[in-house]
């Protein structure tokens, strides 16, 4: 990933993490959301273990190592995909993509109170133009889904969902600098991660029997190897560059393009509302990247 520019990690990242939105929706319902997520989470973290092996990466660490981690995959590869899928389960798609957009303030946030980044005015008018922007995006799901206990419970999902995304891409800002390698860091993340489900799906006594259709199966291998070790490598590598806050515009992007999906499989026909927060969008995302604002969070985190 690093003869990537940055532009070319952004791309994959929105591509690929805009069309898994769409592909979660064929996951839902046929297994429970921690049996799901355990199962993708150790294909792609067996899948990243094996190219650390062929890299010539080492696979032997000492404990400390595996709490960092064991924290990492917790947080960002387990319990947040946990809440994605069951937020899903009481809101449209849209919705959660609207509080996910919230990654690049709460990121970036963070990261000020905690490791002393510098935050630019710029950095928090782009997150709150592009946040607002979403929001039109998906107006009208807000305007459909008002008033019912059900959306209720989903938002709380989803707020939980972003808060541990955030956290865990802390952790992984943390991780790197230790000098950690790359690949094997992200495998043993990801097995964590889905031994955390794993454990949570054994405690609610949830059934680990698993569908024998072809869409269910190919979706969870294109959110295995695709949506998840593939955007991840770009994701953490952009974020080792440029810093948690501003990966996190990707957030911003995504729902963007989940849009798009929507417009070509689902019959979503856009209006002057949709249109213009997509505009909003755009521009948000261009001042949160804009390279003159003082984002550089990953090399204050090693101070």
């Amino acid at each position: 990933m690093g003869k990537l520019r940055n532009w070319q990690l952004f791309a994959v990242c929105v591509l690929t993490w805009g069309t898994t939105w769409y592909a979660i929706t064929w996951q839902i319902g046929a297994v429970s959301a921690e049996v799901g997520v355990a199962l993708r989470f150790a294909i792609a973290g067996g899948l990243a273990l094996a190219i650390a092996a062929a890299n010539g990466q080492r696979l032997r660490f000492a404990a400390a190592d595996h709490a960092l981690f064991a924290l990492q995959g917790a947080l960002m590869y387990g319990l947040a995909y946990v809440m994605v899928y069951h937020a899903e389960r009481y809101l449209v798609s849209g919705l959660v993509a609207v509080g996910y957009s919230a990654t690049p303030l709460v990121s970036g946030i963070a990261a000020r109170l905690l490791f002393r980044a510098p935050l630019s005015t710029r950095f928090l008018l782009g997150g709150l133009v592009g946040l607002t922007g979403v929001a039109l995006i998906f107006w009208p799901e807000f305007g459909k889904a008002a008033g019912h206990a059900r959306t209720a419970i989903g938002a709380a999902l989803t707020v939980a969902a972003l808060l541990i995304s955030a956290a865990g891409a802390l952790a992984a800002s943390r991780n790197r600098p230790r000098g950690l390698p790359f690949w094997s860091s992200i495998g043993f993340g990801m097995l964590y991660g889905a031994l955390t489900c794993a454990l949570v799906a054994l405690a609610r006594g949830e059934s680990f029997v698993l569908p024998a259709t072809a869409v269910w199966w190919g979706s969870l291998l294109y959110l295995a190897i695709a949506g998840s070790v593939l955007t991840f490598a770009c994701y953490l590598t952009l974020q080792d560059r440029i810093g948690p806050g501003p990966a996190g515009t990707i957030g911003v992007m995504t729902p963007l393009l989940a849009l798009v999906v929507s417009m070509f499989f689902e019959g979503y026909r856009p209006d002057a509302v949709t249109a213009f927060g997509a505009l909003l969008a755009i521009v948000g995302n261009g001042l949160m990247l804009t390279p003159g604002a003082p984002v550089r969070v990953a090399a204050a985190a090693t101070e």
